[in-house]
């Protein structure tokens, strides 16, 4: 059986700790997004729902890192998660941590891999 891999953009859209690439979810049977970043040589993509409240991260579309780019950050509550892993590293999310996505770059583009809970939106 082969491999589903879901094209989110081309490699050269995400930069190193710059904007995040949203792309359509469906998350335990409700419609969301998710959202990848490069951080470092490394793409990372996790479901765009704050640990703490269930509300996207990005204060303006794309916008997940803070201003010294070394953490993701909930723009409502200014929970911190890092890049590498989605785990809390301050403010209200305590010990929480993102949900992945599994992703990869190939020939140019990063795509994203459904699992049990996250799928592709619904038809």
């Amino acid at each position: 059986m082969e491999e589903i891999a879901i094209p989110v953009c081309e490699s050269s859209a995400l930069q190193d700790r710059g904007k995040g690439v949203r792309f359509p979810v469906t998350a335990g049977g409700e419609d969301s997004t998710g959202f990848a970043v490069r951080f470092g040589s490394n793409v990372y993509a996790y479901l765009n729902r704050c640990a703490h409240v269930p509300i996207e991260l990005d204060w303006n579309e794309g916008d997940f890192f803070e201003s010294s780019g070394l953490y993701l950050m909930c723009s409502t509550h200014g929970a911190l998660y890092t890049p590498e892993t989605g785990r809390c590293a301050g403010g209200p999310c305590r010990g929480g941590r993102l949900r992945p996505i599994s992703v990869f770059e190939r020939d140019g583009h990063v795509y994203w891999r459904p699992d049990d809970y996250v799928k592709p939106v619904r038809a």
